[in-house]
């Protein structure tokens, strides 16, 4: 699939059809921001289907479209998580989480990821603290 149809077939307006910054379109915003994020997971998604059963070096048009599918669930879910906070004014990962309620799995992980962060925030200041100690010493 070439790249131009891949980005032609996505939705070319965001939330509530705004125009973007510099006046350009949404449908020209959205290609020439793809064109620039073009490669942005190959490495992860590379194992990411090697993991479920793909051949270890894919065909690059299936990676291509792949991260084209990616990239448009990912724009989709923050447009979307940006309508819910419009009130506010400030989006927070709780409006992400709230769009992923009925989705179970999506829900658990994610939750699970944000805990783990908080994890290793926590490690990382313990381990600055303790060579600050080291060095004074």
């Amino acid at each position: 699939m070439a790249a131009s149809s891949a980005a032609a077939s996505l939705p070319t307006s965001n939330a509530g059809g705004r125009a973007t910054a510099k006046g350009k379109s949404d449908a020209s915003f959205m290609e020439s921001s793809l064109k620039r994020k073009r490669g942005i997971f190959t490495r992860e998604l590379r194992a990411m289907m090697y993991g479920f059963g793909d051949d270890p070096d894919p065909i690059p048009e299936t990676m291509s479209l792949v991260e084209d599918i990616l990239l448009d669930y990912i724009t989709e879910m923050v447009h979307k998580a940006q309508d819910i906070a419009s009130g506010r004014g400030k989006l927070t990962t709780e409006d992400l989480l709230f769009l992923l309620r009925k989705d179970g799995p999506k829900l658990a992980r994610a939750e699970q990821l944000l805990r783990l962060d908080e994890v290793l925030k926590i490690a990382r200041k313990a381990f600055v603290i303790d060579e600050e100690k080291l060095a004074l010493d």
